[in-house]
């Protein structure tokens, strides 16, 4: 019995640690494809060649909040896209939890926070925020033309709620494309993410 259990463990930890691997910097960004909220289908092996940013959300999450109240993601998104940057917001939030925003409500919470991602995502099944390993909202992804991955992790260094941080908090992911964008290493290619878990 102590066997079996301990061989269950192991393979647990064995799964999440691949799971984490797979989201790795360095390593190959996993594909998917996933409805946007006008129904449309997008596959980010359609993206090869451009950078891509990849935005962990949920709009009930206070971190989040703090973002987009703050205008500090919006300009981010305007900014880069200008760029050719391919940013694509992602909601994992289950579709049997209290949370999950239908493609309508997630539209609009976007539209009225003058939001500017390439395309808004529902993960509603969560299979690519675990595919990811995605922990938190926000937590962000940079890939590279090539398809690497090339920053995981946080999207600033104030892990707080208050709106008041993000004027003075110093963005990786920023630092991260203005690196990567240039043909340099990304010189902080990893943090701890911080914020609401996702509502698997």
């Amino acid at each position: 019995m102590l066997a079996a259990t301990l061989r269950t463990i192991s393979m647990a930890f064995a799964l999440a640690a691949a799971t984490s691997w797979a989201a790795a910097p360095g390593t190959a960004a996993p594909d998917f494809t996933l409805t946007d909220t006008a129904g449309k289908p997008v596959k980010l092996s359609d993206y090869k060649g451009k950078f891509v940013v990849l935005e962990w959300t949920n709009p009930d999450c206070p971190f989040v909040q703090a973002q987009y109240n703050a205008d500090a993601m919006q300009p981010l998104q305007k900014e880069w896209g200008a760029k050719d940057v391919v940013w694509l917001s992602i909601n994992s939030t289950n579709k049997d939890h209290g949370e999950y925003k239908t493609p309508a409500q997630m539209s609009a919470w976007m539209k009225d926070k003058q939001a500017a991602p390439k395309a808004v995502l529902l993960d509603a099944t969560s299979a690519t925020g675990r595919a990811y390993a995605a922990k938190t909202t926000p937590h962000m992804f940079v890939i590279d033309p090539a398809g690497k991955i090339v920053y995981n992790g946080a999207i600033d260094d104030k892990r707080s709620a208050r709106e008041s941080d993000r004027k003075t908090a110093n963005n990786y992911v920023r630092a991260a494309l203005t690196e990567a964008t240039a043909g340099k290493p990304v010189t902080v290619a990893s943090t701890s993410p911080y914020g609401c878990s996702i509502k698997y």
